[in-house]
């Protein structure tokens, strides 16, 4: 029998919608491997109001995904901060640039879980998605929906549809995540570090990734 490889150095990938955020979320609370969600630094900033925020939203207003360079340099800084600790990447590396970036940095990777999720469950999540904008807290009306409509449940401030969530902002963002970041599954496949996990409920999806991770990982108790 091969010896098990140790992961706590992952990545999900995915089309907008596929379910990145709630596998992280998922990931943390059961592995205690922290989750670096490039969406959330970039939101972060929008909330703010910074010059990087600024600049970040002409982009996704326009349905368009950021420059690799200037979300690169986000993630980077981030991901030193961290050292040698573990950490799940969401939502980057998207592209191939980003990829060679992290190899170029010498940041490893020890497994890349894809998420196959069907364009109409996508557009069907995507479309019934709210955020608590102050948290990055996510709610869908369809299977997750907030206690009291239109509000977070924490602080009972009213929840906000992202711009790249509405209808014509979700066509572009999947047409560009089917011409730039689909490549990676070649180019990670090519290294033995993609596993594709396919279904369009969570609930069936997840108890796969666990399995995977749970046979894979370090103890980090």
């Amino acid at each position: 029998m091969a010896a098990r490889v140790p992961v706590s150095r992952l990545a999900l990938l995915g089309a907008p919608g596929s379910g990145k955020g709630t596998m992280a979320h998922k990931i943390r609370l059961h592995f205690g491997i922290t989750s670096v969600a490039s969406g959330e630094l970039l939101r972060d900033h929008i909330y703010r109001r910074t010059e990087i925020g600024h600049r970040a939203r002409s982009y996704i207003v326009a349905g368009r995904l950021v420059p690799d360079d200037f979300i690169t340099h986000l993630v980077m800084r981030e991901l030193q901060q961290r050292g040698d600790d573990g950490w799940v990447l969401d939502g980057f590396p998207r592209t191939l640039p980003q990829a060679h970036a992290l190899e170029c940095e010498r940041v490893r990777l020890d497994a890349v879980l894809c998420l196959d999720v069907p364009a109409d469950t996508i557009r069907q999540r995507l479309s019934s998605r709210w955020i608590h904008a102050r948290s990055g807290r996510v709610y869908n009306t369809h299977f997750n929906p907030p206690r009291n409509a239109g509000r977070d449940d924490v602080t009972g401030e009213p929840l906000v549809q992202r711009l790249d969530d509405r209808p014509d902002a979700v066509v572009a963002r999947l047409r560009e995540y089917r011409e730039r970041t689909q490549p990676l599954v070649t180019h990670f496949a090519s290294r033995g570090l993609l596993h594709t996990f396919a279904g369009t409920e969570t609930n069936k999806v997840w108890p796969e990734i666990h399995a995977f991770i749970s046979s894979h990982v370090r103890s980090l108790g």
